[in-house]
Parts: structure tokens; sequence; C-alpha cells
């Protein structure tokens, strides 16, 4: 299947208008032309995801985070991200990013379900109709210590550990989640009333003051939560486009705690 045929298929379920208004989707570089055999799919395009993809021979790469999302004036091997453009064209793999339109059309759900909620809502709604948008936010069956529950979500997304402001001995009952970069998540979850929120990238000053306000921060990392779209767009495409080969980058956290 050519390039285009894919990109189709993809905004089928994922429609670039879900995508907020700062993001940059779509096909981001490269061939809509190009015959497609072999798709290779990461969460970011770094050197080694390219290199990796090259290695397999893929014909396309497919991330989460957009590897352009400010305009640039030039593209020279003097930046690095111009040099990954020119290494993309160059071995002719056409590149395609699905970001903020999967959040709002898949990852909010499945973030949702691999945590276990039933009878969710969107956390953030973004879409201007329907009940869609950002993050999840859900009663659960029976309260449990914030303890417990942070063991619950480093088990479910397979994770070494994670980060907690709050006290281990509390009792949680309404959690929200927010997958990626959460700090503007804080006002939704308490206005939802969530006991506590599950994102990443919260820093120090962010993490107590949502504690003082009355909510407790998981904070998962960006990538400890979003790497699950990794698995889950592999499934897709090869639903949707059998004939593909597909291959996708080892799961990696980028930093080590020592």
């Amino acid at each position: 299947m050519v390039c285009q045929g894919i990109v189709e298929k993809i905004e089928a379920s994922y429609d670039k208008e879900y995508a907020l208004e700062w993001d940059n989707v779509g096909l981001l570089v490269g061939r809509d032309d190009k015959e497609v055999k072999k798709i290779y799919i990461a969460l970011d395009a770094t050197d080694e995801v390219i290199a990796n993809a090259l290695a397999f021979g893929a014909d396309m790469l497919i991330t989460h985070h957009p590897l352009l999302f400010s305009p640039i004036k030039r593209i020279t091997s003097s930046d690095f991200i111009g040099r990954r453009i020119i290494q993309l064209i160059q071995n002719d793999i056409s590149y395609y990013a699905a970001h903020t339109n999967y959040d709002v059309l898949g990852m909010s759900d499945l973030s949702g379900a691999v945590l276990g909620l039933e009878n969710s809502e969107t956390l953030e709604v973004t879409a201007v109709e329907g009940d869609l948008g950002i993050g999840k936010v859900a009663k659960l069956e029976s309260s449990v210590t914030l303890g417990e529950f942070s063991k619950q979500v480093k088990d479910r997304f397979h994770l070494g550990s994670v980060k907690v402001f709050g006290d281990l001995d509390d009792q949680v009952s309404v959690v929200a989640i927010s997958p990626g970069s959460g700090s503007s998540m804080i006002r939704p979850a308490i206005n939802k009333g969530a006991d506590v929120l599950i994102t990443g990238d919260i820093d120090h000053h962010t993490g107590i003051d949502a504690l003082d306000q009355g909510l407790r921060v998981i904070d998962a990392g960006h990538y400890g939560i979003e790497h699950i779209f990794i698995e889950d767009m592999k499934e897709f495409i090869l639903q949707q486009i059998p004939e593909v080969i597909v291959a996708t980058e080892p799961l990696k956290s980028p930093f080590i705690i020592v």
C-alpha cells in the first residue's frame, strides 16, 4: 500500500481535526506516494530510532511525538533535527506523527483501560462535540492507600519506579490519569474531585502546590505512561493493513535512576 493509503487508514480513526491547535501531526517528512511494505513504530524520532528503522529496512516511520513542532527556516546537517530529516529523505522513509489527535481518540481510553478504570469520564474535554479530550477520571470500586495504588501504576505500566507527592497511607478513591506532561492537568483533576492524578513531568513546585490543594500526584514519567502507544499502534496497523510488516522500538526509558 502507498503511504497516502496508510495515512488515510490512520486518520479515519485518529482524525487530525482532533489534535490540539499547538500540535503538528500527520505526514511530516517524505513521499505520500511511497510504496510501504515495512513500518517502524516508536514514541520519538530520535537518532537511535531512525538508525533502528534503517536497519529494519523501514519504508515508513510512525511516532507519537512529532519530530517537528515549530517552523524551521533551514534544513542542514549542522542541526540535529536537520540531520534527522535529511537522513529520512535520503533513505526514502516517509515519516508520520500521531500525537494529540491520538491522545484524544485513543490514548485517553487506552490509559484508563490499562489502569483498570471503569465508568470513566474525560478529564478535560477538548472536542467541540462529545465527551472527548485529554485524560480520564473515575471512582474506584473501593478506596486504597496511595502506596497500594502507586504499586498498581508501576505494575500495570511496567515501571521500575514512580515519584509520589503525598502520604502513602492516604486513602484514594477518585483517580485521574493524563498521559504525557501533566502540569496543566492539575486544575482539571482538582475540579473533577480527584484524590490523585497519574501523569508525568511534574516538577517540585507543581507537585507540592497540588498537594496543598488536596491532590496527590503520581509522576510515572512522560515515557512511562505513553509508551503504550507503541504496541497499540502496532496492533492497529496490523489489523488495518495486514500485508505490511511492522517492527517496534524496544521499550527503554530515556533515563536511568542511580
